[in-house]
């Protein structure tokens, strides 16, 4: 999950930057990650609101939970499973924030 969350947002280098070092696109492209079923879900809600950080001036801060839970209402979910979703969801956005804030 981590390593997905990451992925999501991982920026590569411009062709500029890889011109400076010598380097080609190849060079320094990630590994695919793959999802596992039972990380599906979560990872297209989570992608899905790709549009609402919270944001500061010190970078990204966190997803805006107030359209997170609104989403999870919709899907007409047991808590039980609302409460997983939102567990990986959590995984999920902490490596992409560690990403997105990364200098």
């Amino acid at each position: 999950m981590i390593a997905l969350g990451a992925a999501l947002y991982r920026r590569t280098p411009n062709a500029k930057e890889l011109e400076a070092f010598g380097l080609t696109a190849e060079d320094v492209e990630a590994p695919p990650v793959e999802i596992w079923p039972e990380n599906q879900q979560a990872f297209e809600i989570f992608a899905s609101l790709r549009t609402q950080w919270r944001v500061s001036f010190a970078g990204v801060t966190g997803l805006d939970y107030g359209v997170l839970y609104r989403r999870l209402d919709r899907l007409g979910l047991s808590a039980e499973r609302c409460d997983e979703l939102e567990d990986q969801i959590r995984v999920l956005e902490d490596a992409a924030m560690q990403e997105i804030n990364r200098k």
